[in-house]
């Protein structure tokens, strides 16, 4: 299969071709949809190294996985639920392990986005670290599923399959989540409101700045090292 038939496949018969052996397909599913499963890692988990992991974990799991998938979903949908999983199972390892929820000033910092650290104003970057900060204090579950629904502006129905969970349970995490980031945030200046990353039925743009994969270029396209990706470790 050459590089335009890839690229006018569909996800779906990307994965199959991938299952029959096509050594290039599952290469193609990581170009079109690691930036947006970084994005969802790097806020749900709050930590680049941690991120960057999960989102690794989670391409290997899908590349070794792909023989179960039933299309009952679709292929962005199956890969956001291993992903948001993945996470999940790293913030509960690391709940363990943390002394303080967020005490590190400056791995904050990493998280903007190079084009908004250059260009944003000043009080758009400290919201920006203050959301992330009390972000991260929120319990993994009640995190993914803001993450999803005011940072990635998913449809709940959409989180809830993503998350493999009933509608009403997506409603009363983020519910909850809401409710404990208040008191967080409350100091926050009111008129910065709109500019913050989570607001109810807001999509924030898609695509966040994903360092290069020069892994996934170097490695093969259907080996699992190739996944590396978005945010890997150069």
């Amino acid at each position: 299969m050459d590089n335009a038939t890839l690229g006018d496949a569909g996800d779906q018969e990307l994965l199959e071709r991938h299952v029959a052996g096509d050594p290039d397909a599952f290469g193609e599913l990581v170009r079109r949809h690691r930036d947006r499963l970084w994005a969802v890692a790097l806020r749900t988990l709050g930590d680049r190294e941690e991120a960057a992991d999960a989102v690794q974990d989670a391409l290997v799991s899908a590349f070794r996985a792909a023989h179960t998938f039933r299309g009952q979903s679709a292929v962005t949908t199956w890969l956001h639920r291993i992903t948001v999983n993945a996470c999940l199972d790293r913030a509960r390892k690391a709940a363990s392990r943390r002394t303080s929820p967020v005490d590190d000033t400056e791995r904050l910092e990493q998280l903007l986005e190079p084009h908004e650290s250059a260009e944003a104003p000043a009080e758009r970057q400290d919201l920006h670290r203050e959301l992330l900060a009390a972000l991260a204090r929120l319990p993994a579950d009640q995190r993914a599923a803001l993450v999803l629904v005011d940072m990635q502006g998913y449809p709940v129905a959409e989180a809830a399959r993503v998350l493999d969970v009933p509608t009403g349970t997506v409603k009363s995490r983020c519910a909850r989540g809401r409710a404990r980031l208040l008191p967080m945030l409350t100091h926050l200046r009111s008129d910065t409101r709109g500019n913050s990353d989570l607001g109810e039925g807001r999509n924030r743009t898609p695509g966040a700045s994903v360092p290069p994969a020069s892994e996934a270029r170097d490695a093969g396209p259907n080996d699992p090292a190739a996944v590396k990706g978005g945010g890997g470790r150069t």
